[in-house]
């Protein structure tokens, strides 16, 4: 299954300049779904991020997961309920950083279920660029209803 950004934003209800991911190319069922966030120089967090330097923020990063993983918990919703829904973290466990995301990477976001169990799901979540692991967590959201 491959979602385009229409389909994505259906299904999230962030948007720009937080909707951290652009498409997703794969989703094997309730175990494993796969994302892609093309980063640009025009991205809003680098003009204070470092302007001479500029690097993705590691939080950016740990978001960009967790909404690749929020698509997959939604994906298994009603569509109906989607509107009246949102994903909300309850836990980053062992995250770590392995090198900087920089303007014209492109990232592969994989997200692998750990655990799900009704409207909770356990996630590990890893960032690569060109194949190399620059970022990984292990993520803990609920499904909720809007407040």
């Amino acid at each position: 299954m491959e979602l385009r950004i229409a389909e994505i934003m259906r299904i999230l209800p962030h948007r720009y300049p937080f909707l951290l991911i652009d498409r997703v190319i794969e989703v094997e069922g309730e175990k494993r779904l796969v994302a892609l966030k093309n980063v640009s120089v025009n991205e809003p967090f680098f003009a204070g991020h470092f302007p001479d330097a500029p690097v993705m923020p590691g939080v950016l990063t740990i978001e960009a997961m967790a909404q690749a993983g929020a698509v997959m918990g939604l994906l298994h919703c009603k569509p109906e309920s989607l509107k009246n829904t949102l994903v909300y973290f309850l836990g980053i466990d062992d995250a770590r950083f392995r090198r900087p995301i920089v303007p014209g990477d492109q990232l592969r976001i994989v997200v692998d279920v750990l655990r799900h169990k009704g409207l909770v799901w356990k996630m590990k979540g890893q960032v690569f660029v060109e194949g190399e692991l620059a970022a990984e967590a292990t993520l803990l959201s609920s499904i909720s209803q809007k407040p």
